[in-house]
Order: structure tokens, then sequence, then C-alpha cells
């Protein structure tokens, strides 16, 4: 039997809307461009939402889809380069890790570091300390087997691995020349990096050797990874495309399916059951892709 509803009691696939979030006009390359929020993370009980039009980071509070308390993460007025723009909860500390700056187009972070708040209590933010890091963080993905963060410096061409518990820089591998999107196989600990138009495979038991590759199409940007299934999701916003493919023991990528999508469509998140959801922000909508053998 399929549930009909999340561990929420709302229905699945249904979209509910949450007022009250700010939108202003963030200058963008010398022009004024309407901006909210712009990232999203998950905690025990409620979501954690980053906005770029007022520098804060907004609760709401899951059962009930209230909007609860804001954080100052900048002073509002700062800017792209000290607005939120990833964020992550990492459960096994409690904590919410925030990076800043939009590095994909030209704006690097204000403060090149990453920015911690505790979430013991998960509604009230608190500001605890950040990480220092030699260029503006794209893209991140968590290691919660191995303890590791992994995330790109655009300026540099590097994967960064960092260790949770300690708070610091372990390694820094060269990957591409302008990464961005990352995920990782917790079981197996490969890190797929999307580059450009292509995704590769660093092997972190050789110190992030590459291993594997898949070409992807022009525009590759955010990528997800299934653990359950080994599949690696590729949207590409240029080609309008999204590749899927499955990852061995080696960590080569086999191509199993490349999808038609639409111009624009920069992300994709993977879902239960072989599904994938690429986000068009341009179209304002959702896509949903379901595996042909569903």
């Amino acid at each position: 039997m399929t549930a009909t509803t999340d561990g929420f009691g709302y229905p699945r696939h249904q979209i509910r809307r949450i007022e009250g979030f700010a939108v202003a006009e963030v200058e963008f390359r010398g022009k004024p461009r309407a901006m909210g929020p712009s990232s999203v993370a998950i905690g025990e009980g409620v979501v954690y939402v980053g906005s770029r039009a007022d520098s804060k980071i907004c609760v709401i509070e899951v059962r009930t889809l209230k909007l609860g308390d804001c954080i100052a993460f900048a002073p509002a007025g700062a800017g792209l380069a000290s607005a939120p723009d990833g964020l992550i909860y990492m459960a096994a500390t409690k904590e919410l890790w925030a990076t800043s700056g939009a590095p994909p187009v030209g704006i690097s972070a204000a403060d090149k570091a990453i920015k911690i708040l505790s979430a013991s209590s998960p509604t009230k933010l608190v500001p605890t300390g950040k990480i220092p890091l030699p260029g503006s963080a794209e893209g991140y993905a968590v290691d919660n087997a191995h303890g590791r963060f992994y995330t790109n410096l655009e300026e540099t061409g590097q994967t960064i691995v960092i260790d949770v518990k300690n708070r610091n820089v372990v390694a820094q591998w060269r990957s591409c020349d302008d990464p961005s999107g990352v995920a990782v196989d917790n079981r197996r600990g490969f890190v797929f990096v999307a580059c450009g138009d292509h995704v590769i495979v660093l092997d972190p038991a050789h110190e992030g050797k590459v291993v594997g590759s898949v070409m992807a199409g022009a525009g590759v940007d955010n990528i997800d990874y299934t653990q359950e299934t080994e599949l690696l999701y590729v949207a590409a916003q240029d080609a309008a495309q999204l590749t899927i493919a499955r990852v061995d023991h080696k960590g080569k990528p086999l191509v199993l399916a490349v999808v038609p999508t639409v111009k624009g469509a920069p992300s994709v998140v993977a879902g239960e059951d072989g599904r994938a959801y690429v986000i068009d922000p341009l179209g304002g909508q959702i896509l949903k892709v379901e595996p042909i053998n569903k």
C-alpha cells in the first residue's frame, strides 16, 4: 500500500503556501531584482528558510506550517555577497550550517566561511561560530556515516573536506575549473562533483582521486544521489535535460536515461521509488519524473 499522507498528516505532493516572507529589490549585476526566500533545510520538526531579501533565516514549524522566529544572518541591505546561500542541518551536532554569496553568478562571499548556528532548541537558532575557508563555498553534502562535510571552492577549483565534529578542514582536492553541486554516497564513500557539463566521481579513500565521470550536457548545477538505488541524478539547465546514471562499486556511472526537461531548470531532488523532481524557477513549476518501469 502506498501512503497518501506524509508523516505529519498532510497529503503527499500537495503544495501549500506559507506567507510572511520579505521580498525586496536587491542589486544584481548593476540592476535591481526582486528576491526573497532562496534556501531551505529540514531540521527536527522544523524547516529553516534563508532569504536574500533581508538576509535572515526563519523557522517554520512543520505541524502547523506557521512562520516562527527569524534571525539576522547579516545586516539588512548587505547585498548578495552577505546573504545566506546554502543551508544544511547537521543532525549529529544539532547545528545549522550556512554559506553565503552567489559564486555561480560571480558574487564571492563577503565572509569566506561557513557560519554555524546552534539548533539544540530547534525553533531558536543561536550563532556559535564559523569555519574559515580559502574561498567561497558552493554546493554541499554531508557524509553522516564518516562525519564529513563536503563543499566546493569555485575560485580555486577545489573540493574541500571538513570534519563535522572538530569543525576543521581536513583535505582539499583539485576537482575541476567550475565546481558547483555536490552529492555523496554515505555507504561507499564516493563524492560526486558537478563540473559545467559533466559530473566527476572522487574517491576519499585515495586522496580524492577521480575514479569516474559522466557527461550530462551544458549547464550542470545541482545534483542528487540516492543511497538505496545507487542512482545519480544530474540536471543540466542549458541542455534542458536530466541524466540518470547508476554508479557501480568502482565509482563508474552508467547512464540509464536522459529525460528532456526545460531550459533554465538547474536543480533536481531525488525522491522515493526512483522518482525525481526538477525545479524550473523561470516557469514557476516543478517537473516530476517517474521511472519507466514503475
